[in-house]
């Protein structure tokens, strides 16, 4: 349910941004911060929450985290204090957002048996497609007849409802380490990298990578990071035990989930100028052929759980991962003219095998990690995904406009409508790429695969 509000927000305060420029009476890049800081500082504080769950309990932080979200959410429909007051709002909606996605994984891998892992975490990716597709649907409801409070505000009964269910039937945590120290010097670095890096690429989606800025501000993040790691492997209680990523494992099955979430963004950055700029179509026509992508992915996430359960994982992830590299292949014979069909089969078959794909990896992502560091190691894998829809969504956009500029001979920013070619021939070197980044996943997969009775050592016995 906290999965569904937080996708359900998302999508929903995209919708209303021109909404909230025009009744706070501020530019629209300046309502654009609402989504900016909301990212930053979940993205930021996901590893201190994870390693908080492993100490304190995860199921704990995950229920002071479904509090803070529903309060942070009534406080950002107040519209009467402005736009700073909006901003603080969303950092509190952040914090608990923050806290329920650090845990969450954690909290499943402990709570069901190995045979069926692969099914439990199919049903939160369920919940994530069925945020997607109500997202646009409800946003546009409550924008004609109410105002963008409302968007806010929409998700105050489902927080109390979570926060009853969730006093009612969750389990008393299983794991709990009072007694360790939480480690805030590498929190302040890793939150100072995180905000410094997706400043500067957020700022590169503007003025482009070559500007000094954005060079300057991606060079000292990655000082942070420097520091982050050494400051990581020196202390004696770290937030995060970096020997987890010696666990090949884990970390191939960590870096193919990035990649895929680094591709899917490619698809909700490209097709929107495809169908609306290009083709012409309203809105709303573009979000009803848009939502097939969600929609192929809500039917199959369970029946990917079911088949990881039942069959061989990795088969089942290399399958998907087929599919998806065939998916983006599939957006190179969409053209200025082309049935809309075939993008409909093509987003099908994207979501559809992103699906197949995502469950079982999850589930064996999980099963190599001790169940003290569950916590931890879940964090990890919320931030591939939200680290995984930055970097591709920046690629996607960066990509595009590059590839325009070179055949338009200056610098474009925006869609050409007197010569839709360019659009369509940078259009394709953006999902070439993409293919690209599918067949590495596949690569990994298949060597993570073939290596299956070397890396077998790496699985906890949880």
């Amino acid at each position: 349910m906290l999965t569904f509000m937080s996708v359900l927000d998302g999508s929903i305060v995209n919708i209303a941004l021109p909404s909230i420029s025009k009744d706070l009476h501020i530019p629209l890049n300046q309502a654009t911060w609402t989504v900016i800081v909301y990212l930053i500082v979940i993205s930021g504080l996901l590893l201190l929450f994870g390693r908080m769950g492993d100490v304190f309990g995860k199921i704990k932080i995950f229920k002071i985290g479904t509090v803070i979200f529903t309060i942070g959410s009534f406080l950002a429909g107040i519209s009467e204090f402005g736009l700073i007051f909006l901003l603080a709002a969303r950092v509190v909606q952040a914090i608990g957002a923050s806290m329920a996605m650090a845990t969450s994984f954690g909290i499943t891998t402990s709570n069901f048996p190995a045979s069926m892992r692969a099914r439990a975490m199919s049903i939160t990716g369920m919940f994530v497609s069925l945020g997607a597709i109500a997202g646009p649907a409800i946003g546009g409801a409550i924008l004609s007849l109410l105002s963008w409070s409302y968007i806010f505000w929409v998700n105050v009964p489902f927080g109390l409802l979570t926060i009853l269910i969730g006093i009612k039937y969750f389990p008393k945590d299983t794991i709990a380490q009072p007694d360790e120290k939480i480690d805030y010097t590498g929190s302040i670095l890793f939150f100072a990298f995180i905000a410094i890096f997706f400043l500067a690429v957020n700022a590169a989606e503007v003025v482009g990578f070559q500007d000094i800025l954005v060079i300057s501000g991606l060079v000292i993040s990655i000082l942070f990071l420097i520091a982050f790691i050494k400051v990581e492997n020196v202390i004696k209680e770290p937030m995060i035990k970096l020997e987890i990523f010696k666990n090949q494992l884990y970390s191939i099955s960590l870096t193919t989930a990035f990649l895929v979430f680094a591709i899917n963004s490619y698809t909700n950055i490209l097709m929107p100028f495809y169908l609306q700029d290009l083709r012409k179509l309203t809105p709303g026509q573009t979000g009803l052929i848009l939502m097939c992508f969600p929609i192929a992915n809500f039917i199959f996430s369970p029946i990917s759980g079911w088949a990881g359960d039942k069959f061989d994982k990795e088969l089942i992830t290399l399958i998907g991962l087929a599919g998806l590299t065939l998916s983006q292949i599939g957006y190179l014979s969409i053209g200025g003219a082309s049935p809309y069909l075939l993008l409909v089969i093509t987003l099908i078959a994207n979501g559809m095998s992103s699906a197949i794909f995502m469950s079982p990896n999850n589930a064996l992502t999980m099963s190599t990690v001790p169940r003290p560091l569950l916590g931890i190691a879940g964090s990890v894998t919320a931030l591939a995904r939200n680290v995984g829809f930055i970097v591709g969504n920046t690629f996607a956009t960066t990509m595009l406009f590059i590839g325009m500029s070179q055949l338009a001979g200056y610098r474009v920013v925006n869609y050409l409508p007197k010569h839709p070619e360019y659009f369509i021939q940078s259009m394709h070197w953006s999902f070439i790429f993409a293919a690209l980044m599918s067949l590495l996943a596949f690569a990994l997969t298949l060597y993570r695969m073939l290596k299956r009775n070397a890396l077998h050592k790496y699985v906890a016995r949880n």
